[in-house]
């Protein structure tokens, strides 16, 4: 009986020291943790954590946008008159230099402007040699002073009907020297005004424009600028001349480059937010106004 007291004790002193030790164990791993026993997701956000902390820059600024053409660069053709369109070779997307023929219309209207400038500048012509004569015997004294004023008013008034016609002449891209020469031209020629891309067609042959209508838009591609959206709390890092480097939707991870010229001066109340413009220094054929823009600046 003595023999089984004394093989039970020794077995209850033994799990004892085991559990002692167990603990102890548990609390130097608990004092010294290892990275090795953290979760790999969690190890890895430990790392890039302890990088960026010391590396990367807080709070970059980021700004999203889209490509956009300044004035300059994008042209509505319109007409002063209205006119039905006789002939066009044009497509959207097509490329146009400046002067290039765009459409010939038919108006009378515009047949009507150029007999009208031929009359008056025929009438002119007469009229101011009559006007000389009689000022010559004026001061001769062989004609009366009423004669003479008579003859200078219809010449002035002739020569500004004259003039009115020969500018609205100007206005459709007729020269009024040519057309004395050359006399009247049958179709009103629309011109491109800029070279670049046509878009929004509007017309199609037999089709009426009225007045202000737009034939088409032509788009120049060769200055292309972004339009970004910035936040007030980001304006103290902005400035005129910053670099930057964006991206564009659809490209992939190609990176180009560009400077800002323009920040707004007026904030947007619902979102606290304004327009800043940048030029693009690096080009690209496949950019297309509208397109999508992630860009940040360029730290130096």
């Amino acid at each position: 009986m003595k023999a089984i007291y004394i093989t039970v004790s020794a077995f209850l002193l033994l799990v004892s020291c085991n559990n002692s030790k167990k603990d102890n164990t548990e609390q130097v791993t608990e004092s010294k943790p290892n990275i090795e026993q953290v979760a790999p997701e969690k190890a890895d956000s430990i790392k890039v954590d302890a990088v960026t902390s010391a590396t990367s820059l807080t709070n970059e600024a980021v700004f999203n946008g889209t490509f956009v053409l300044s004035p300059q660069r994008h042209a509505s053709v319109t007409l002063s008159i209205d006119g039905i369109v006789k002939s066009t070779s044009l497509l959207p997307g097509k490329y146009v230099q400046k002067g290039e023929l765009l459409a010939a219309l038919e108006n009378p209207e515009f047949i009507n402007l150029q007999q009208s400038y031929l009359d008056a500048y025929a009438q002119c012509e007469y009229l101011e040699t009559e006007y000389k004569r009689q000022e010559i015997l004026s001061k001769e004294e062989a004609a009366s002073q009423k004669k003479f004023q008579q003859s200078k008013a219809d010449y002035l008034s002739m020569k500004s009907r004259k003039d009115a016609a020969a500018a609205q002449l100007k206005m459709f891209g007729i020269s009024p020297q040519s057309l004395s020469e050359k006399g009247i031209v049958p179709l009103l020629e629309m011109r491109a005004p800029i070279s670049g891309y046509i878009s929004n067609l509007q017309m199609n042959l037999g089709k009426h424009i009225t007045a202000g209508e737009p034939l088409c838009e032509i788009i120049d591609k060769s200055n292309t600028l972004i339009k970004l959206t910035a936040y007030e709390k980001d304006l103290s890092r902005i400035k005129t001349g910053d670099k930057i480097e964006f991206r564009v939707n659809g490209m992939g991870n190609d990176r180009f480059r560009g400077e800002i010229i323009s920040i707004g001066q007026q904030i947007d109340n619902i979102n606290r937010s304004l327009e800043v413009f940048a030029k693009v220094t690096e080009n690209n054929s496949l950019f297309r106004p509208g397109m999508y823009v992630n860009a940040r600046i360029v730290q130096k």
